[in-house]
């Protein structure tokens, strides 16, 4: 396990997502793993905490979620861009070895049966909540927050400290195309 990942409280795990970055989604069923991502993602609620994720009805993981009633949204880094562009564009359908050929590394988080990415700064363990008119109709998915983890290198008390961190360490905020940003420097209300 890394030393640097830590426990989030759940009532501050919306902070995560809190900043709009691009997501990785991830989700396992009979034995079979696949991560997509994802831009549109988002904070939902506080008690208890949940999130929002679109998922194109033609994704192999919104099967594997839907099958398993569980996934894993995790927050990408700098660093991982081309591996993020890789597992946005390949299908598991089309490449079934899609996690090795995209450079992805899946580790175990205490005893929770779901695949995380190594190498994110977050992530969010999350249990689908069943809305079959918006999973149908918009494509848009409900989880609760049952558990949450961040990298104190770069979130520690509450908050992100990306000022702080190697650049590296910066989410990615996808425009379109294999085009991102990343998050920029921090300013605050009031000061001059």
């Amino acid at each position: 396990m890394n030393a640097h990942i830590a426990p989030v409280d759940l009532a501050k795990a919306y902070r995560l997502l809190n900043h709009g970055p691009t997501v990785l989604v991830s989700a396992r069923h009979a034995g079979v793993d696949n991560v997509m991502a994802a831009a549109w993602a988002c904070a939902l609620d506080f008690r208890p905490p949940k999130v929002t994720v679109v998922l194109d009805k033609a994704t192999r993981t919104r099967a594997l979620i839907e099958a398993s009633g569980q996934f894993v949204l995790q927050v990408p880094t700098a660093a991982q861009v081309d591996m993020t562009n890789a597992v946005g564009n390949v299908s598991l359908a089309e490449a079934p070895d899609k996690l090795a050929r995209c450079g992805v590394e899946l580790f175990a988080q205490d005893g929770v049966d779901m695949p995380f990415v190594a190498g994110c700064s977050a992530w969010l363990a999350c249990r689908l909540i069943p809305e079959p008119h918006n999973q149908d109709a918009y494509d848009l998915f409900i989880g609760e927050v049952t558990a949450a983890w961040a990298d104190t290198r770069v979130f520690r008390d509450g908050h992100w400290h990306f000022e702080d961190a190697d650049p590296r360490w910066r989410s990615l905020h996808h425009v379109a195309g294999g085009h991102f940003y990343t998050i920029g420097d921090p300013l605050r209300a009031g000061a001059e």
